[in-house]
């Protein structure tokens, strides 16, 4: 029985891990025993910071909704508050978005809200 040799097999991971590692640091770019390891590590950071995104994103938006509701004297638990009571389903990502580039249709929001609360202007 002849011998397998694995050339082109080879060659096809290499290039591919290889590929995948342009743009590392140090041997991690050009040396193949390093580029796997830096490579599935690479592939371990990304999977980990597709769900941490979201978290982050979450996290932004309710600094901005928050700072924008103190601008118009609520706080944050209040403004969720109130516009929970008033029916108002708008969620953070576009209560953030209005807050950063609608301020107008945001304080409209809040007066429902505080309206929802009982609360005057």
């Amino acid at each position: 029985m002849a011998r397998v040799s694995r050339g082109v097999t080879r060659h096809a991971r290499h290039k591919k891990v290889m590929q995948a590692a342009k743009g590392y640091r140090g041997r991690s770019k050009n040396t193949f025993r390093a580029a796997i390891e830096r490579v599935e590590k690479g592939l371990q950071y990304a999977y980990r910071d597709r769900r941490n995104r979201k978290r982050n994103f979450r996290s932004l938006w309710i600094q901005r909704i928050n700072a924008a509701a103190r601008q118009h004297g609520l706080t944050y638990s209040q403004f969720m508050n109130g516009i929970s009571k008033a029916g108002i389903e708008l969620d953070r990502k576009v209560l953030a978005d209005m807050a950063v580039r609608e301020p107008e249709a945001f304080a409209a929001v809040v007066k429902e809200a505080r309206a929802a609360l009982g609360q005057a202007a």
